[in-house]
């Protein structure tokens, strides 16, 4: 399948409000992975990422007799998932990151991966520390790879009030991770 428009996003949710399963399996392969990792990159949890994510595609199913082709397909399971987070953020105990393990990578050394980890957990706690929506801002633009527009759009605020949110944040992760810029090869 090409690159999904809204237009063949919406061809699919069509056949999905007609029953058809093939156009489910199509949308879930498209869109799973992502939707997940969101999820994850903004609960820390697995579990709960899976979770969320079976949610938004259960609303995706709800709403597909009446889809319109406005954005794609993924925008509106991003802004599903956004407000399920936030609504678990708002209703969770505090998880440490500690008990979040991170998967191995075998090219590494076992001192590179153990410094890697460290740094990748000092990462995930600061982003983890800031406020939710300056959270929810960073994480879909520099780990999900969303345009400004597009998380104004998801979140439903102006691309000002998103370019703040990032700014807030990157401030806030700058302050959070001081200690460790000699490690962090770039800017924050």
């Amino acid at each position: 399948m090409n690159h999904p428009t809204p237009e063949s996003d919406a061809a699919l949710v069509r056949r999905i409000g007609e029953g058809e399963s093939e156009a489910c399996r199509i949308i879930v392969d498209l869109y799973l992975d992502r939707i997940v990792g969101y999820g994850y990159r903004m609960l820390g949890d697995p579990v709960e990422a899976e979770d969320v994510a079976q949610e938004a595609f259960l609303r995706l199913w709800r709403q597909a007799p009446k889809w319109r082709a406005e954005a794609p397909v993924v925008h509106w399971l991003h802004k599903v998932t956004y407000n399920l987070c936030i609504d678990r953020l708002r209703k969770a105990k505090p998880v440490s990151i500690d008990a979040v393990p991170e998967p191995p990578d075998p090219a590494k050394s076992a001192a590179a991966e153990v410094h890697q980890r460290e740094l990748a957990n000092a990462i995930n706690n600061a982003i983890r520390k800031l406020p939710e929506r300056q959270r929810a801002a960073i994480v879909m633009v520099h780990q999900e790879g969303l345009s400004n527009i597009e998380t104004a759009e998801i979140m439903e605020i102006s691309i000002e009030a998103v370019e703040s949110l990032l700014a807030r944040g990157r401030r806030g992760l700058k302050k959070s991770l001081a200690g460790l810029r000699p490690e962090l090869k770039g800017d924050i």
